[in-house]
């Protein structure tokens, strides 16, 4: 559910903000909407200071429509959390709106989306921050990087630093959530958790 504290303005955001997701439910800007369940669009307050910004839907996310729903988004919550960000105050949306899979048997498996699919999903995203005019936008993950900075970034080089974006505000990378719950090893998924946390708690010192 969206929320706004804002009044008569509040009111028009709000309005605008619908008629851009009722709009999102019918697009067809790449092939992605053919095998997906529906669109799912980002979802929160529309005075957030703070826009995270994932990859893509995934399965529990396309089923439910609704964004950071499923084990990544479980991590994800934990991790705000415990970087002291609160989950209800930030706005969560994807590069990409429809989920892209494989079917293998009766399972669909996570595909990543093309520099094609990205580009053609990024002016749902740009219309988002044009709307809410964040503080910080996170992109988390390379994906998320790329529709945002409109090129290809290496998390490693870009991680960690404010970026300033060409509409105003400021970008932040950092790692997809998803990444931790990959990595075998507990002791460095720790590590890894530790670092993200520290990447989420300097994108609240930053959105004040």
């Amino acid at each position: 559910m969206i929320e706004t504290t804002r009044t008569s303005p509040g009111d028009n955001a709000l309005a605008a903000w619908e008629a851009l997701r009722d709009e999102a439910k019918h697009c067809t800007r790449c092939d992605l909407y053919k095998p997906a369940t529906q669109t799912v669009f980002g979802e929160g307050p529309l005075d957030a200071r703070i826009i995270f910004v994932g990859e893509q839907p995934g399965d529990q996310e396309d089923l439910a429509g609704t964004p950071f729903v499923g084990p990544a988004g479980q991590m994800f919550d934990r991790a705000l959390g415990d970087a002291g960000v609160d989950r209800s105050r930030v706005y969560v949306t994807n590069a990409v709106k429809h989920f892209k899979f494989e079917r293998r048997g009766k399972r669909r498996i996570h595909s990543k989306p093309d520099a094609g699919e990205i580009q053609a999903c990024r002016w749902w995203l740009e219309q988002e921050q044009l709307l809410l005019a964040p503080r910080v936008t996170v992109a988390l993950g390379a994906t998320a990087a790329r529709a945002l900075l409109g090129r290809a970034v290496t998390i490693s080089r870009e991680r960690g630093k404010p970026l300033a974006l060409d509409g105003g505000g400021t970008a932040w990378v950092t790692v997809h959530p998803s990444f931790l719950l990959r990595m075998p090893d507990k002791r460095v998924a720790a590590q890894e958790y530790d670092r993200f946390v520290a990447d989420l708690r300097a994108v609240g010192e930053l959105a004040g």
